[in-house]
């Protein structure tokens, strides 16, 4: 990843597709309460504060892509899954830009 990489937005809606077809783990990092108002088809919920956790369910080499509302509690959440061992975690965004239906 290049400088400029880092000013590129990432469109969730690509994001999710890529994610569908590579088989990766598409992971929401919002509260339980935000996730049960309405989530991506087939996301997996660890919110932020537990992000730690994630080693008990995630393997270590799954790709992960990571959502949030806005895109920043998702970046954080990254950083730490970085730090803890997965290379593959990817921040995609927020789900305030989907535009595919939600399930509840």
């Amino acid at each position: 990843m290049g400088f400029l990489d880092l000013f590129k937005k990432v469109n969730i809606n690509e994001a999710v597709a890529q994610c569908r077809e590579n088989g990766a783990i598409l992971l929401d990092v919002r509260t339980k309460e935000e996730f049960s108002e309405g989530h991506i088809e087939g996301a997996i919920n660890l919110p932020l504060n537990r992000i730690t956790q994630a080693e008990q369910s995630i393997p270590l080499d799954a790709p992960v892509f990571v959502y949030c509302l806005s895109g920043a509690r998702s970046a954080q959440a990254v950083s730490i899954l970085k730090e803890m061992g997965y290379e593959n975690a990817r921040n995609i965004g927020g789900i305030s830009q989907w535009k595919g239906n939600v399930v509840r």
